[in-house]
């Protein structure tokens, strides 16, 4: 038996009755896949996962908390979490990223950056796993493993690991000196559907304690869409008032707050490249490398805007054969 035919089944002994149609409604970078049943009245989507290989017990709470907050996240109808079966609402397949062009895009993103407020305020970020200094180098290792060692077949050792080294210190202390919220780690337009006109988030499952830009920067920052820098300092501007209006514990002074955002970016975009080359060459999915380039760019902007990350700049344009002997430039 199949995996969509045992879903089948586990539906009808559910339901009471077989649905009219099992299709794959969508992958995703991770080990779940999802399933869309269609009954004569509605449709739900079905998460499927591998119970040995995911835990979906951090999604079905987060899911419950963000519920309780009154946050727009699925419902969740059925589970059965030793098949690795869980129903959930379906909403449909309009991704926000799906509807944003260079017309549309301010509008959406003021109504994204609204929904994040609303997270922040009104999301406890107790019990949730800490993004502490071991889990910031957790995640930059995976850059080095897989981005240099594996995309690039680069082993730093000598003074380019101590430079590697010193730059991850110095990513982690800023990180780690920001206030910290509910962290959903990838806001971003992939992971917001648009359903009626609503907005509803997904992919929660992986929330944590962390700090408070790292989400805007997820959002305006996106790895597979991006719309300019003065397009996202002026949204981030309006994410910085609205934050504050709020009661959030955002910097008092925007320029400390943007600090804040860049260095949060810089290393989730690092750890972005090495999940990327993961997915190449250790999953066989090929098609993100095609991101890889804007998501370079960002980091390279940001090394470009602070002399303390001049080193790792240099470190990376070597890496990419773009050799700077002497000084800095991009």
């Amino acid at each position: 038996m199949n995996r969509s035919e045992q879903l089948s089944n586990w539906l009808q002994q559910v339901h009471g009755s077989a649905p009219q149609s099992v299709v794959l409604a969508a992958e995703d970078a991770s080990v779940r896949q999802y399933w869309r049943a269609t009954y004569p009245d509605r449709s739900v989507i079905i998460m499927e996962f591998d119970p040995a290989v995911f835990d979906a017990a951090p999604f079905l709470a987060r899911q419950q908390q963000l519920a309780g907050a009154d946050i727009a996240v699925p419902a969740v109808y059925e589970q059965d979490l030793s098949l690795g079966f869980v129903v959930l609402e379906d909403l449909g397949d309009v991704t926000l990223a799906s509807l944003l062009n260079e017309e549309t895009a301010k509008a959406w993103y003021l109504r994204a950056i609204k929904m994040l407020v609303d997270l922040q305020a009104n999301t406890s970020d107790d019990g949730l796993p800490r993004f502490d200094g071991e889990f910031i180098q957790r995640e930059l290792n995976i850059c080095l493993e897989w981005y240099f060692g594996q995309q690039f077949g680069v082993t730093l050792s000598g003074k380019e690991l101590a430079t590697w080294e010193r730059s991850c210190a110095l990513i982690t202390t800023r990180i780690l000196s920001q206030p910290t919220v509910f962290m959903h780690r990838d806001f971003h337009s992939r992971n917001i559907l648009v359903q009626n006109d609503a907005l509803r988030l997904i992919d929660f499952q992986d929330a944590v304690k962390g700090p408070i830009a790292y989400d805007l920067v997820s959002l305006l920052r996106d790895a597979y869409i991006e719309f300019g820098e003065t397009f996202a300092l002026d949204l981030a501007i309006r994410y910085w008032e609205q934050a504050r209006a709020a009661g959030l514990p955002v910097h008092e002074d925007f320029g400390d707050f943007y600090l804040a955002f860049e260095m949060a970016g810089l290393q989730r975009h690092l750890k972005i490249l090495g999940l990327f080359a993961r997915l190449k060459y250790r999953d066989n999915k090929s098609q993100y490398q095609a991101d890889i380039p804007r998501v370079f760019q960002y980091v390279r902007q940001v090394c470009l805007r602070y002399s303390e990350l001049t080193p790792l700049g240099r470190l990376l344009l070597n890496l990419h054969g773009t050799p700077v002997e002497t000084g800095f430039s991009f």
